[in-house]
């Protein structure tokens, strides 16, 4: 069975009605990017930090996975696949996925300030007083900038099995999840799935200039045929 690695990014679940938190101003929904999306941001003013969290909690409650996320669980039935995602909601396991790497946290998920490890399952609001059995504070599940990507390893780990991989709604530039497809191996087949694709042509990548929706899709359906 070929193995199939699937990057995944905001294009992917912007489709879903899920806002990119970063505006074309560079402002994270009307915030500076440190003021909610790092250690001392969260130290300064803990209130803002899961007030913002929260509402991206919500939101992610009233949203579904779409045709992109659907079409991605079909290939299981002939591949074995791993999704590494970018993206912190829960569409792909809402989809049915059953391999998922979160690189930059979920949204669904808290954890204690006092140990990373202690990760606990959080679909309400996150509140200051919310506290850990060690009475530690408790904060969103998620990698903030400054902070270590604590599964980039093992995602790695994957991007070197891959047999085809998929680029799917995200521009592959942001560091370090970009410098994952440094670890693809020679004999890969890549795909690269963008309305307006920003990449260079190389051997092997096959660019399908197609909205997630529709382009995933098409690919599935002829990956399906092939094996």
């Amino acid at each position: 069975m070929k193995n199939i690695v699937v990057l995944t990014g905001a294009g992917i679940s912007a489709e879903s009605g899920i806002k990119t938190f970063r505006d074309d101003n560079g402002l994270w929904e009307g915030h500076d990017v440190m003021q909610v999306a790092s250690p001392q941001g969260f130290e300064k003013n803990p209130e803002l930090v899961l007030d913002f969290y929260n509402k991206r909690r919500r939101q992610l409650k009233g949203v579904h996975p779409n045709a992109a996320h659907l079409a991605l669980k079909e290939l299981e039935e002939k591949y074995k696949v791993t999704i590494i995602t970018q993206n912190v909601d829960d569409l792909h396991e809402r989809a049915g996925s059953s391999n998922v790497i979160h690189l930059h946290g979920e949204l669904f998920k808290v954890r204690s300030t006092f140990d990373q490890e202690l990760v606990f399952d959080w679909k309400d609001d996150l509140n200051v007083g919310d506290f850990c059995e060690f009475n530690s504070q408790l904060r969103p599940h998620i990698v903030w900038f400054g902070e270590e990507v604590p599964l980039l390893e093992r995602a790695a780990l994957e991007v070197e099995k891959a047999d085809i991989l998929l680029i799917i709604g995200t521009s592959m530039q942001v560091y370090p999840a970009a410098g994952l497809k440094d670890f693809v191996p020679s004999h890969c087949q890549m795909f690269f799935i963008d309305p307006k694709p920003a990449i260079e042509e190389i051997k092997n990548l096959t660019i399908i200039p197609e909205k997630a929706s529709t382009g995933v899709k098409k690919l599935v359906e002829e990956l399906l045929k092939d094996c």
